[in-house]
């Protein structure tokens, strides 16, 4: 297992992780890699998108409602035809193709920020 380097706390301090719950899911068919296009409620912070390479562990319906944490102070990426202005989180399985939502233990408020 290779660990990465070192940071600092103002490093990890610039990191934006937040709550949110999944509103829609839909096929993203233009992705190279299977994926969904996700569109996430983060409560006063407004709807975001993002594209997840998810779908080897969770079908679409099982998603709507889902609350979820991802990092929302990234720039927009653009994924073929689509900008994705935030990254869920998840964890690698076996392979990088199963991936685990980061979710949290009880319901919280849309838009809480992780700390």
């Amino acid at each position: 297992m290779i660990i990465k380097p070192e940071i600092s706390w103002s490093d990890f301090e610039k990191i934006d992780i937040r709550s949110g719950t999944i509103i829609s899911v839909s096929d993203f068919a233009k992705a190279k890699n299977p994926s969904y296009q996700l569109e996430i409620d983060f409560g006063a912070l407004g709807m975001k998108k993002s594209s997840a390479q998810i779908t080897t562990l969770y079908k679409k319906e099982e998603l709507i409602g889902k609350q979820i944490l991802a990092v929302v102070n990234f720039p927009k990426k653009q994924i073929a035809n689509f900008f994705s202005e935030c990254l869920v989180l998840g964890v690698y399985g076996e392979n990088k193709s199963e991936v685990t939502l980061l979710t949290t233990s009880l319901p919280a408020k849309n838009g809480s920020q992780v700390g």
